[in-house]
């Protein structure tokens, strides 16, 4: 029975018996989110179990973890429109409104979920990643413990981990990996790679680690639930299934503590009035979900991780690919997240860069190729359209690293296939009446051109690359968490990336 505080008369004041879909107050349920899991962070930060169960308790029992769960599944995530095993979707205000009605009534501790649809999509190298898409209902009870267990386990994960985490993203590692090596001592690199990682965690492992979680039951039949793969059921005995709203967050449960291992500690330092954190120890690490980096200043030293890993490997039931793990120079360059790090003979020294990686050029190159294909015969509006949602999906990622000359020859090459684009939709016509039909003078009040395309019939124009700027992205302040609210002012002013 649910205790009658003051955070729930809020939230009650907010709600009508019967939810008209487009009159909640969504401002304030997500206030009401907010609050309550900052106030598990501070608990848990203080050490104080009992005070986070409890808060966990309330949380999952009030309206708004269930309303913001729905919202999320059903409208706002990327998959809302793909059904799982059941074919169910909730594609309205109103089947979200029957869903809630349906929901609020039903018992989350009691829910028994559905096996995964498994589906399969290609990777870069060729292979296959398989996914495990679980029914909505299942999604929505996914999202709810998520929305609770996160920020109790957000206070011990590790600084220097960046994947899947909120207000984290790849462009903090990408400013990590830089900061490790600016100054050439770290200079030796071990690239590691999990096999098959999401498919082999160890399910005890995981459930030990959330030990005392009021949904940690649940959780385990989360693993459990198995998935159907050409009509047959399979069971799940080990891994997260990729898919899954839950999956990351285990994954990264599961994965925290290569720090210890390595032995890296921080020690708090002032410099100038500005406190930041000191990194002691011999190594240096950067982790995104299941790929990781770490740095060391021998040879000898970073030959040692392979030894130095084994447990932590092997309590968490993983192992290292070997097609992708492996140690390298910073002389000779290596690929994290679609950027190529590197160390750069000039005549003032060294200078260590990152640019847009090879394989993250080529497959740029190849959707433009296929949405160019995919495209002939329409019209040049359409063209530019597609394309300039790319380019700027693509350039606002790279414009954090030194990729000035990488936007000019996307620039060339976009020109290129554009026009031939433009030779093929017009076969009985001259370069000369293309030039003048798409290409008339450009002049914005910023950039300017006569090779800029320009869709005849809604005048809208190709962007290119080069006009992004080069942003150097500022790194997330050590363990700084949104969930902290000492970090409110913090956040408000910090632009946020990738």
């Amino acid at each position: 029975m649910v205790k009658h505080t003051q955070e729930n008369n809020f939230l009650e004041s907010t709600l009508p018996d019967i939810i008209d879909w487009n009159s909640i107050n969504w401002k304030n349920v997500q206030k009401y989110v907010d609050k309550l899991q900052k106030r598990i962070y501070r608990a848990e930060s203080m050490k104080y179990d009992w005070k986070v169960k409890s808060l966990q308790r309330l949380l999952l029992q009030s309206k708004a973890v269930l309303l913001l769960a729905i919202k999320r599944v059903t409208q706002t995530n990327k998959g809302r429109n793909t059904p799982g095993i059941d074919g169910f979707r909730a594609a309205n205000d109103r089947q979200r409104s029957k869903l809630f009605d349906l929901l609020k009534t039903m018992k989350i501790q009691l829910h028994r979920p559905k096996p995964a649809l498994r589906r399969y999509i290609r990777k870069k190298n060729g292979k296959l990643r398989s996914l495990g898409i679980p029914a909505i209902v299942d999604r929505i009870y996914q999202e709810i413990v998520r929305m609770v267990l996160e920020p109790q386990v957000e206070v011990n994960f590790e600084p220097t981990s960046y994947g899947f985490r909120p207000k984290r993203g790849c462009h903090d590692a990408l400013r990590r990996i830089l900061y490790n090596i600016r100054g050439g001592q770290w200079s030796w690199v071990f690239e590691g790679d999990f096999k098959s990682c999401f498919d082999t965690l160890s399910h005890d492992f995981i459930l030990n680690k959330i030990k005392g979680f009021p949904l940690q039951n649940l959780v385990d039949k989360f693993l459990k639930a198995g998935y159907v793969n050409n009509n047959l059921f399979h069971n799940t005995d080990e891994g997260t299934p990729q898919g899954g709203l839950l999956s990351p967050l285990l994954a990264n449960i599961a994965l925290n503590g290569m720090e210890e291992v390595l032995e890296i500690s921080y020690k708090e330092a002032n410099h100038r009035g500005n406190s930041y954190f000191r990194t002691k120890g011999k190594y240096r690490m950067v982790r995104y979900a299941d790929d990781f980096l770490i740095f060391a200043k021998s040879k000898e030293d970073i030959e040692a991780i392979y030894d130095i890993l084994n447990p932590y490997l092997e309590d968490r039931g993983l192992e290292l690919a070997d097609d992708k793990t492996r140690i390298t120079h910073i002389s000779e360059g290596f690929d994290f997240l679609g950027f190529n790090f590197r160390r750069y003979r000039t005549k003032d020294g060294f200078i260590h860069l990152s640019k847009p990686s090879k394989d993250s050029i080529r497959q740029f190159k190849s959707k433009v190729a296929e949405i160019c294909n995919q495209l002939r015969g329409h019209n040049a509006d359409e063209l530019v359209k597609r394309l300039n949602s790319l380019i700027i999906g693509t350039a606002n990622y790279w414009k954090a690293s030194s990729a000035k000359k990488t936007f000019s020859n996307m620039d060339h090459y976009l020109w290129f296939i554009t026009f031939k684009f433009l030779q093929r939709l017009h076969n009985n016509k001259g370069k000369r009446w293309i030039k003048s039909k798409y290409y008339p003078p450009y002049y914005d009040g910023k950039h300017f051109g006569n090779w800029v395309l320009t869709g005849p019939k809604e005048n809208n124009h190709l962007i290119k690359m080069s006009w992004t700027p080069i942003k150097i992205h500022k790194m997330i302040k050590h363990n700084h968490s949104p969930y902290d609210k000492s970090k409110n002012d913090y956040f408000e002013n910090r632009q946020y990336s990738c």
